[in-house]
């Protein structure tokens, strides 16, 4: 375990190295579509200041009762972040940044598919490095895991969670990147759509948090959105002529 280096904590190493990854990978990306390669900054820094927001604003409204006792200290707390608020924002931030520039549409959609796969792999690296409490549940399988110096210690081995969603999200970034040119526009978000909502909501069936309506969790409940929302867009564009194989694949 190894929760901080110095006084700067493991979390934010990995918060800062996603996004570091995830720009290279978008400027790579746009160098093959012959857009300006300063985009990528742009763009990652626009997710950025969106996603904090986000985070932060989720997690507020989630924990009105707590947050409301100290508004102003929470906003400006350095805890309190949530990964779907940060996506959002994220999202929002990205949107309004692309139609400045003119680029809205599918293409800066398939662009960031790849680029929001591994930077979900890398921020679960901080997880799980901080033991932040977002591992699992007990479990006596071989690969268990304490986290006696974590933020949010246990001495109980739990399911190391952070560890799945790396692997899993890290594997699925490695696929979307080698279909980029393969699918049809829109095709390659739709399907990363699909693999992040699996993946959230199998993993939740093994972490600690508490259901919400009809036995899963609000983050499966998130996740179950995104997986139908990608799966019927993935169905619509298999429907037609060419099914979702680029023209020139």
């Amino acid at each position: 375990m190894l929760p901080e280096i110095g006084p700067i904590k493991t979390f934010g190493l990995m918060f800062g190295l996603a996004f570091v990854v995830c720009g290279a990978l978008v400027a790579r990306r746009l160098r093959e579509l012959g857009k300006p390669v300063d985009w990528a900054y742009e763009m990652i820094f626009a997710a950025l200041v969106g996603g904090l927001v986000g985070a932060r604003l989720y997690w507020i409204v989630a924990n009105w009762d707590q947050a409301s006792d100290d508004l102003l200290g929470t906003i400006f707390s350095g805890s309190g972040l949530t990964w779907f608020g940060g996506a959002a924002g994220g999202a929002l931030a990205v949107i309004l940044w692309a139609r400045w520039r003119g680029w809205l549409g599918l293409q800066l959609l398939d662009t960031a598919a790849p680029a929001l796969a591994v930077g979900y792999a890398i921020g679960r690296i901080g997880c799980q490095l901080s033991g932040d409490g977002d591992y699992g549940e007990p479990t006596d399988l071989p690969w268990a895991m304490a986290y006696p110096d974590g933020v949010i210690p246990t001495d109980e081995e739990v399911h190391p969670t952070p560890i799945y969603e790396t692997l899993a999200m890290g594997l699925a970034a490695l696929l979307l990147w080698r279909l980029r040119d393969a699918l049809r526009p829109g095709a390659l978000f739709a399907l990363y759509l699909v693999i992040a909502g699996i993946e959230r909501f199998l993993v939740e069936f093994v972490r600690r948090n508490d259901a919400v309506l009809l036995g899963l969790t609000e983050a499966q409940l998130t996740a179950g959105a995104m997986l139908v929302g990608g799966a019927v867009w993935l169905a619509i564009l298999a429907g037609k002529p060419g099914g979702l194989r680029a023209a020139s694949a």
